[in-house]
């Protein structure tokens, strides 16, 4: 199965002209297009969030799932994920570090048919010790998943060396990650999104058309991924079985141990 996964730090719709404008964000995502849709720094629904959100509906069919939005002394904004397929649980996990800004990542499993796909949106912080917290937070629930996992948003990592990105390929793969930021002249690779495996994903690019340079200082990263059934279906197995052989084998050692006891 082939989906579309983007990724979106809309910068509260307030574009690069200074112009605060939730329809002409609406509009670009209108031309990306996508399945499955990650936004960052959305703003307050009486902000504009609420009119962004309602148009995105309008304009693609997708269905908005938004997040505790987050609030500190420097915005009020928050996550969204926008899908077509239907949710069937979802969560938030908070990422303070200390006194630094509030982030937080949105979970939600959705139902694609033939099996679930789990996904991870969020929005790192802006220091490199911050980012390493989060990344150490992240992973442990995206190892405890044995469904697809894709992971999208903002990383904010500047740093193609450093550890959060080492720690992230290591578990996912090194898909490419052109660059998104700043959106009039595309330099950085802040925008990213991977996919568990054995899932791959085929293609990655920016969306670079005009709207999309002025409408926010990120331009939307999409990607295309092909979520492999049978081998997931063949892994879920196998970690069945073992779970089974070392459920008897705990019994056997608990009986052994009883026994010896006794």
């Amino acid at each position: 199965m082939q989906i579309e996964l983007v990724s979106y730090n809309v910068h509260g719709c307030v574009g690069c002209d200074g112009r605060a404008d939730p329809h002409r964000v609406a509009a670009v995502l209108e031309e990306v297009g996508g399945d499955l849709v990650a936004l960052q720094e959305v703003p307050a629904l009486e902000r504009g969030g609420e009119a962004l959100l309602a148009e995105v509906r309008a304009r693609t069919g997708l269905t908005a799932i938004a997040g505790s939005e987050l609030l500190s002394h420097f915005a009020h904004y928050g996550n969204a994920v926008l899908t077509r397929f239907p949710l069937t649980q979802k969560s938030t996990l908070y990422l303070g570090v200390g006194r630094r800004e509030p982030r937080g990542a949105i979970h939600v499993e959705l139902d694609c048919g033939r099996m679930k796909l789990n996904v991870i949106a969020t929005h790192l912080g802006l220091s490199p010790a911050e980012r390493r917290d989060q990344i150490k937070r992240i992973l442990p629930v995206v190892t405890r998943l044995t469904c697809p996992v894709a992971l999208l948003g903002d990383f904010n990592e500047w740093f193609t060396w450093g550890r959060p990105l080492r720690w992230l390929h290591a578990h996912f793969g090194r898909p490419p990650a052109p660059r998104s930021f700043p959106s009039v002249l595309p330099t950085f690779r802040l925008d990213r999104v991977w996919v568990s495996r054995p899932s791959v994903i085929t293609s990655v690019r920016a969306h670079t058309s005009r709207l999309a340079r002025v409408a926010s200082d990120h331009l939307p990263v999409r990607a295309r991924a092909e979520l492999r059934w049978a081998d997931y279906a063949e892994a879920s197995s196998v970690a069945s079985r073992s779970g089974r052989v070392a459920e008897s084998g705990a019994r056997e050692c608990e009986a052994g141990s009883s026994a010896a006891l006794g």
